[in-house]
């Protein structure tokens, strides 16, 4: 177990921290669309309907967010 923890674990770790210096290095050599964050694009609240739980029996108001959730922002000013 020793020359596990001598050898074999500090070289895993070094191989592992040197593959994902590569593969972070590899991004200077991709093309500038490429190299660029993905877009995000705005989904539309109004489409997505709220789901309608059902009363959870015996349970406090207090708790009720807990198991819940705060509820969704109906208006379409909402800041996001």
């Amino acid at each position: 177990m020793a020359i596990f923890r001598q050898y074999i674990a500090p070289l895993l770790i070094v191989v592992v921290f040197l593959i994902a210096l590569v593969a972070v290095g590899a991004r200077i050599f991709l093309p500038t669309d490429m190299a660029a964050p993905a877009p995000i694009e705005e989904v539309e609240k109004a489409a997505i309907p709220a789901p309608v739980l059902p009363p959870v029996a015996g349970l406090p108001p207090s708790l009720e967010t807990l198991v819940k959730g705060l509820p969704l922002e109906t208006d379409g000013d909402a800041a996001l």
